[in-house]
């Protein structure tokens, strides 16, 4: 789960991370009326949606008065704000952080995230800060410092003040350093994290650090334990077909082809997207109906993938152990039925109850193309996209 700038920043502080001063404000005149507070002058109206680039697209612009921040806001509030990270389709901006302005001197890179090579927390750190860190990653990989956390006792201060040094900090500012990297990843392992990202991390003229951004994302299946992080949850700012699915406990992910994916585990679903793609198709999405699906959940998830304007066919692929292929069969057939069934399905059913299953769609009445094998699945529904 993903949240905003301010309330990543609002975690943070909880912690002892140093932020700048601010608020969120959804109007013109709040946006006034925060930067009034602030009394600094200078300030920073910033566009706060779940995606990154928000400067390059326009979304955070410097203000010099509580007047000039009122205008700001007016111009950025309910613009469709368009970044590498939002699509063509952008997003559209209905909150701004408007926040203190600071005197930068240096901008640095921190990030925490999960290592699945190691199976361990990772800390990074770059002295070049203010850019993607992909960029950075595949240009000069060797600039980016990581230390590894032990699951058992967790971050040292001897690995932050290694990654402080490596960042060319003085000894003044150190100290700061590795206060500021043990409270962001205490951070992230208490509140169950999956990234924490400060970019940029700033030194100020006056020698401070300061988190000028702050984005953070959550491991969804931890949530029961943190209801104060699940009540940030921007449902506006999700795609309305993965909160549909994640209400029937459905692992759905919209991608950007034309072939809709039903399958029965993580695996398997990975494996059709790779078929899907290796005979010249793309996949519309990702959706894993998992192990125990009852004919309302197929259902559900059938509705998911029509509900796609840009589906041009359907492969289900389903492999019946604990699932049964004629409990998948009956949920495509009322789901089809009900939605008024136009496009190519192609089925594939292995396994438990195949035979019924399969008997249950060919007696339907739908226009269904059976497959024997995942070959043949997926290039009769390339074929049929195309």
């Amino acid at each position: 789960m993903n949240v905003h700038e301010f309330q990543g920043k609002e975690i943070l502080k909880q912690y002892g991370v140093p932020v700048p001063a601010g608020r969120v404000a959804s109007t013109p005149e709040e946006a006034e009326a925060i930067a009034k507070e602030l009394g600094s002058g200078i300030c920073v109206v910033k566009a706060q949606i779940h995606a990154g680039g928000r400067g390059k697209g326009g979304g955070v612009k410097v203000a010099k008065s509580p007047a000039e921040a009122k205008e700001t806001a007016r111009n950025i509030l309910g613009m469709n704000l368009v970044t590498h990270q939002t699509g063509p389709q952008g997003k559209t901006v209905s909150r701004v952080l408007v926040e203190q302005g600071c005197d930068i001197a240096r901008e640095l890179y921190l990030g925490v995230a999960i290592d699945r090579a190691t199976e361990k927390i990772v800390v990074m750190a770059c002295a070049e800060g203010g850019v993607e860190i992909e960029e950075i990653a595949a240009r000069t990989p060797g600039k980016i410092l990581k230390a590894y956390v032990d699951p058992l006792l967790g971050v040292q201060a001897f690995q932050a003040r290694e990654l402080a040094f490596g960042l060319g900090l003085p000894k003044e500012q150190v100290g700061k350093a590795v206060k500021f990297i043990l409270a962001l990843t205490r951070a992230f392992i208490e509140k169950d994290a999956s990234l924490a990202e400060i970019n940029p991390l700033v030194v100020t003229k006056q020698g401070d650090l300061l988190a000028l951004d702050a984005k953070m994302t959550f491991d969804a299946n931890a949530l029961f334990r943190h209801p104060d992080i699940e009540a940030m949850r921007d449902t506006t700012e999700e795609d309305p077909r993965e909160l549909e699915a994640s209400k029937f406990d459905l692992s759905y992910v919209s991608l950007d082809g034309n072939i809709g994916c039903m399958v029965n585990g993580a695996g398997l679903a990975m494996a059709t997207m790779d078929s899907i793609k290796l005979y010249g198709g793309n996949p519309a999405n990702f959706l894993d109906v998992g192990g125990g699906a009852t004919q309302e959940k197929v259902g559900a998830a059938f509705k998911l993938i029509l509900a796609d304007p840009h589906v041009k066919a359907i492969l289900v692929n389903i492999f019946g152990g604990i699932m049964r292929c004629d409990v998948i069969a009956r949920g495509i057939v009322a789901a089809a039925k009900e939605m008024n069934l136009k496009v190519p399905l192609v089925v594939r059913l292995e396994g438990t109850n195949a035979e019924e299953g399969k008997k249950i769609l060919a007696e339907s009445g739908l226009r269904i193309s059976s497959a024997t094998g995942m070959k043949e699945a997926a290039q009769r529904a390339v074929a049929a996209a195309a």
